[in-house]
């Protein structure tokens, strides 16, 4: 009784694998591109001010289109519009490596306003539109595939930048992103995607939502719908600024750690991070594919205590193999919390899908400009080890409140034992038969 769905579902997988090559394709040209980047600003400016500010008007166009992005892919086709957002991309790194070398520096603020719109709107199109593609049931699994292509994509773009810019130059990595945009853009326009069904009459949410700010308001209407999901997001904010606090504070330990080679720690734990990211997606598929279970809010909250905990431990100065064990923990536990988070944001109804990932995304944004912004002022003054402790042990509480608000939920109250509200979509054995 299962043969037709199963066979629908394969071929949409078949198709999905495609995404998620491309995907990783652009993914490798982002992570060498994040380092040949921040390089080439301050070389040719210079100055670590005009890096800074390079960084933090990418991330605020970023944070502003998640105004805007769930009423973008609500409302229009997301195949197309990610399309545009990579190609655009690849346009305006073109414009930059052919530019003079006089106007490079004025267009490279161009260049941060366009990725990280680009960015965004992508991440936001792509989660909103994983169920569509694959079938609820599978979304999870799909998850996993695109977490484990990004994570093979981080290796060997932070393996291959240095190699690249030592021997090619930056034009050179600038052009191997270009064009992972392309075969990114490429791999999109084969997935078969229906166009959204007419319109029905505007109900007073979606016409708010036309505004720059009604999306947001817009989007918490709908998740009023699901209360559960508005700590959750919460969350996934702060976990943002812990995120901010590891990043900024490798450099300064690696240094700490190895003065004359400070690149050796911080290559090498990112290298085993996702490593361990990796590994733990094949494990973590191969068991949802012949459980069909799904992991969400709960496995979420562990997840972000095991993983927050963990970045807390890569700097406390333990032994190099010690430091590698951590290392995987943090990897495996930082690809579970994304993989449960956008799988339970995936459980909404499609009209709610879009706000819910824009809203999601302004938010994660907003913790990771506020967590550069007060762990780079604190490392001034405070070790690594305490800064990233103190950013960290706050999405420690805020998880662990979280997981008892669950407990107390599931004990006053006929919600499921999961803890899932009512739009969640349960989990399925089809795959497993």
């Amino acid at each position: 009784m299962f043969g037709p769905r199963l066979t629908v579902e394969r071929s949409a997988l078949r198709y999905f694998r495609v995404l998620v090559l491309g995907n990783a394709i652009s993914a490798y040209g982002s992570y060498l591109n994040m380092l040949a980047l921040s390089l080439f600003a301050y070389e040719i400016s210079k100055s670590a001010l005009f890096s800074g500010l390079f960084l933090t008007v990418r991330l605020v166009a970023g944070f502003l289109t998640g105004f805007v992005a769930g009423r973008a892919t609500r409302h229009a086709r997301r195949k197309v519009i990610m399309v545009a957002a990579e190609l655009s991309q690849a346009g305006a790194l073109l414009v930059l490596v052919t530019a003079p070398s006089g106007a490079r520096e004025a267009l490279l603020y161009g260049l941060a306003v366009v990725t990280g719109v680009g960015g965004t709107v992508s991440q936001v199109s792509l989660r909103s539109m994983i169920p569509e593609l694959v079938g609820p049931e599978s979304r999870t699994r799909a998850n996993g595939l695109l977490v484990t292509g990004r994570s093979t994509a981080m290796v060997l773009g932070f393996g291959s930048a240095g190699a690249v810019l030592s021997w090619a130059g930056y034009d050179t990595a600038f052009l191997l992103d270009a064009g992972s945009f392309v075969v990114s853009a490429a791999a999109l326009s084969v997935l078969p995607l229906q166009p959204p069904q007419p319109a029905e009459p505007a109900q007073p949410a979606e016409e708010e939502a036309e505004s720059f700010l009604g999306a947001q308001r817009a989007a918490l209407r709908f998740l009023r719908a699901a209360p559960i999901l508005l700590p959750l997001i919460a969350i996934r904010g702060i976990d943002g600024l812990g995120s901010s606090s590891h990043n900024v504070a490798l450099p300064v330990y690696s240094s700490l750690l190895d003065p004359r080679h400070p690149a050796v720690f911080m290559s090498r734990f990112w290298v085993v991070w996702a490593v361990g990211n990796i590994v733990f997606q094949q494990a973590f598929s191969w068991y949802v594919k012949r459980t069909g279970r799904t992991f969400e809010e709960r496995a979420f909250a562990l997840g972000t205590c095991l993983m927050s905990g963990a970045f807390i431990l890569a700097f406390c100065g333990f032994p190099a193999a010690v430091t590698v064990v951590i290392a995987l923990v943090a990897g495996a536990a930082d690809g579970f919390t994304e993989v449960s988070y956008i799988s339970r944001l995936q459980a909404l109804p499609d009209e709610q899908r879009g706000y819910a990932f824009g809203f999601s995304a302004t938010v994660e944004n907003l913790g990771v400009g506020i967590g550069m912004v007060l762990t780079s002022s604190a490392l001034e003054f405070f070790r690594p080890l305490s800064v990233v402790a103190g950013a960290h042990g706050v999405a420690i509480v805020t998880a662990v409140l979280f997981l008892a608000y669950l407990a107390r939920r599931r004990h006053r109250s006929d919600v499921p034992a999961d803890g899932r509200s009512p739009v969640s979509v349960p989990a399925h054995h089809d795959e497993a038969r």
